[in-house]
């Protein structure tokens, strides 16, 4: 019965699957002449407020690692006290204890900035330009107000980049 149901086919004239093909390149669209590239947005230190507790994360960075943060949970491993200093003289030591903290890996670091009590202006003159700072640095994933033991609204928690990431996906295996 299978033989006679079978009887009229005729066999394939290739046995084996397709062989892969890749695929070509997206045509990408036309911009217009006038267009130009786009560039990242400047920050003006009058677009930052600066409250009385700092919180700060950039796009992607997870709310666990945020709430983690904030709870104190993640230790920092570096800090530096700028309080007491000139904005420009705090500015050159934070580029520095930065530059200690990628050459030492430091994934959390705590910053003491003070709580402006003994400055002239009515809000804290450091406070307010670490709070600047930090956004414009690309290192920098996150910062909070540190926890009340770690120095509370005269202190920040700040969360690094690994400095083995740069930005770059790696292809996957």
């Amino acid at each position: 019965m299978f033989r006679t149901a079978m009887g009229d086919v005729e066999p394939l004239a290739a046995n084996r699957a397709e062989p892969y093909r890749e695929r070509p390149p997206p045509i990408p669209r036309p911009q217009p002449a006038d267009a130009e590239p786009e560039q990242p947005e400047l920050l003006a230190e009058s677009q930052v407020e600066t409250h009385d507790y700092l919180l700060f994360a950039r796009p992607g960075v997870q709310k666990r690692v945020v709430a983690e943060l904030q709870r104190g949970r993640i230790e920092p491993e570096l800090e530096v006290d700028l309080h007491g200093l000139r904005a420009a003289h705090a500015r050159i030591v934070l580029t520095e204890f930065f530059a200690d903290c990628r050459q030492r890996r430091v994934r959390c670091a705590r910053i003491i900035h003070g709580k402006g009590r003994g400055s002239d202006s009515p809000q804290p003159v450091l406070k307010c330009k670490v709070n600047y700072w930090l956004r414009l640095r690309q290192d920098v994933l996150a910062f909070c107000s540190a926890t009340r033991r770690d120095g509370g609204t005269g202190a920040v928690y700040v969360l690094l980049r690994n400095p083995d990431k740069d930005g770059t996906r790696r292809a996957r295996r």
